[in-house]
């Protein structure tokens, strides 16, 4: 989700039908799911918790759904690395564009990223509200374009200051930061991009799918804060398509192009920002639309850059760390 906003249509409305948006288009029938997305007999499991509620005091009133990913090769007595994913319900689908678990539990697998717990967490919602779906993500039924597309820390503090303890109390999970990745698409990757640019000292690692880098809630001042301000200490993967919402609307009047509203070419500028500053960063601009059908193609290498110098011994006189990784207790595969 892309753009500044002069438009007539209340902010909320225009969020809302944006994130609405997240169906396919035939350029995006080119990206396919491959062999790390998909389940493989001999591959051990994590496991998912069910879903539960989370109270919020950042937000009163408002309660963000979640569950946990618990990796096969989890031990309670190694710290684990902890990966949050927001719009958890579509990271989670086992039959969606994405298939988290499913990738996750490969590249485990093959040691090619750290064991980690990974969180699966919606927006914050009323009571009284339905939980979010693959058609509608929470725009229209929740405090999704409240929480995840303003600049203000308090989304952070969800997060850090509401989750992150009830983790701690039930996994071991490293306190290092450059331990602890958060992710989403759309305005979920803006809201994850946040959290890290708030609180660096306990988010280290980021991936932004079709980022909501626009003028919804005044995401568009990104790239110059980032030029404006230290450098913090993240990591980001950014990834976009040419065919994502461009800023050219069909009314008001026909035609009128927003810059502030062109998804595309506000991640662009969040790239060159980056890069000016010195972050480590990388990207991919393919030619997908409003949706997870290019994430899902990219997920596990994306994964794999961010994780990429997670510590590991490389001794030849020492095979540990060079066979495939079993389930937590069962023997270790031999090279």
């Amino acid at each position: 989700m892309k753009s500044h906003a002069h438009s007539r249509v209340p902010l909320l409305v225009a969020a809302a039908l944006l994130a609405g948006r997240m169906n396919a288009a035939p350029t995006d029938e080119v990206y396919l799911l491959g062999p790390d997305s998909e389940a493989h007999a001999g591959v051990p499991q994590g496991k998912v918790t069910d879903w539960e509620q989370l109270p919020s005091s950042a937000y009163p009133g408002t309660l963000h759904d979640f569950c946990v990913y618990v990796p096969a090769q989890y031990d309670p007595s190694v710290p684990a690395s902890l990966m949050i994913f927001q719009d958890g319900q579509a990271w989670l689908r086992p039959t969606g564009d994405i298939r988290a678990p499913n990738v996750f539990d490969n590249l485990t697998y093959r040691r090619e990223i750290p064991v980690t717990v990974v969180v699966f967490i919606n927006p914050g919602r009323g009571a009284g509200q339905p939980v979010a779906t693959q058609s509608e993500w929470g725009d229209h039924s929740s405090n999704r374009p409240q929480e995840y597309n303003s600049l203000d820390d308090k989304y952070a503090r969800v997060v850090v200051d509401e989750l992150l303890p009830v983790l701690y109390r039930r996994y071991n999970i490293s306190r290092n930061p450059d331990d602890h990745a958060i992710g989403g698409a759309s305005s979920g990757a803006i809201a994850a991009f946040t959290v890290a640019w708030h609180r660096p000292d306990q988010f280290r690692k980021v991936l932004c799918t079709v980022g909501s880098f626009v003028n919804l809630r005044g995401g568009h001042v990104y790239p110059d804060l980032i030029r404006a301000s230290e450098r913090k200490p993240i990591r980001v993967y950014l990834l976009d398509g040419v065919n994502d919402n461009r800023g050219v609307r069909a009314s008001d009047p026909p035609g009128r192009y927003d810059p502030e509203r062109d998804w595309h070419a506000q991640n662009i500028k969040m790239l060159a920002a980056l890069t000016e500053k010195g972050y480590e960063v990388n990207f991919c601009w393919g030619i997908g639309a409003h949706n997870q059908k290019q994430a899902g193609a990219a997920l596990p290498e994306m994964l794999r850059w961010l994780w990429r110098d997670y510590p590991r011994t490389d001794d030849p006189h020492d095979n540990a760390n060079r066979t495939l990784s079993a389930a937590a207790g069962a023997p270790a595969a031999k090279p």
